[in-house]
């Protein structure tokens, strides 16, 4: 499995910038997963949030848990995190802490238990894990009947109602798969793939035991259907800030510190191509709006009773 290393190494000052430009997921994806959860048994008590970043899922599910603790290897993403806060629902303040997906908690000064928790979750997280050692790690912790869920977005696709939708549509396509081809890493692939080729507990060598794969559920988040709060129709400096969140294009930042954040930067460049294509079906100049879509999918696997 590949290891991330652009986000690892992100300042709190990057951190913060991360997580003022990241949409957050909408409430019907905190519901559905928590749904998931408590209708195959699983408890409301303790969750953890693998690859937390600045704390998005963690302060999504945090008040239908008593316990929260979001960790992360990324010493800037931990720093926000701590500095948004948030409060579980027994009014507790949600932990936050410098971990590893595959520690999971076992390097704390107060070390997570085995079988203390309920919910493992990961939001656009997984696909950077070492998943052999991740599910060991999960396998130990979680209780009898607790779930691990992990969900991703896709790219973001022009909605066909945009004007020059399928012009626009192909810029984005040559962004991603010519502009930016040199800057994807496996990780990367395996979001475009919807999480196909994720590795899961009883298709790893060897596999990991304890995991119900009756119980698995794939569920398919249609584009139109809100994965993301208000990512449905914004202007052009919001496009762009959402977009620079993407870790192909921080790589290409890190490689061009020259041309980052001026005329010459390939997202910036994206960004003139659309505007002038909506300004040749007639919108006018300034008031250019993108309206755009995501698909995600999200996976729940159970720890046998």
């Amino acid at each position: 499995m590949p290891t991330e290393k652009t986000f690892r190494s992100y300042s709190q000052e990057q951190g913060k910038a991360y997580a003022q430009a990241r949409q957050d997921y909408h409430p019907k994806v905190y519901q559905t997963v928590v749904d998931l959860h408590t209708s195959t048994g699983g408890q409301l008590n303790t969750l953890i949030d693998v690859g937390c970043g600045p704390g998005l899922a963690a302060r999504g599910l945090a008040g239908y848990f008593a316990h929260v603790t979001g960790i992360d290897p990324s010493e800037g993403m931990i720093a926000t995190a701590r500095s948004l806060g948030g409060e579980t629902s027994a009014s507790e303040p949600i932990r936050y802490e410098l971990s590893t997906a595959e520690e999971l908690g076992s390097n704390l000064g107060e070390p997570v238990g085995d079988a203390s928790v309920d919910l493992i979750t990961a939001s656009n997280a997984a696909h950077w894990f070492d998943m052999p050692a991740f599910w060991a790690r999960a396998a130990q912790v979680l209780k009898p009947g607790g779930t691990v869920t992990l969900w991703t977005s896709g790219e973001i696709r022009i909605h066909p109602s945009m004007p020059n939708a399928a012009a626009a549509q192909a810029a984005m396509d040559r962004y991603s798969t010519v502009t930016l081809k040199a800057y994807y890493d496996p990780g990367n692939a395996m979001v475009r793939e919807g999480y196909a080729r994720l590795p899961l507990p009883w298709n790893i060598t060897p596999a990991v035991l304890g995991f119900d794969e009756s119980a698995f559920i794939r569920k398919e988040w249609a584009p139109g259907s809100a994965f993301f709060v208000g990512l449905g129709e914004g202007n052009m400096d919001l496009f762009e800030k959402v977009m620079a969140t993407g870790s192909p294009y921080n790589r290409w930042s890190e490689a061009h510190p020259a041309d980052a954040g001026t005329e010459r930067d390939v997202l910036r460049m994206l960004r003139r191509e659309i505007e002038g294509l909506l300004q040749e079906s007639g919108v006018e100049k300034g008031q250019e709006m993108i309206k755009a879509d995501v698909q995600g999918v999200i996976l729940m696997v159970k720890k046998r009773q």
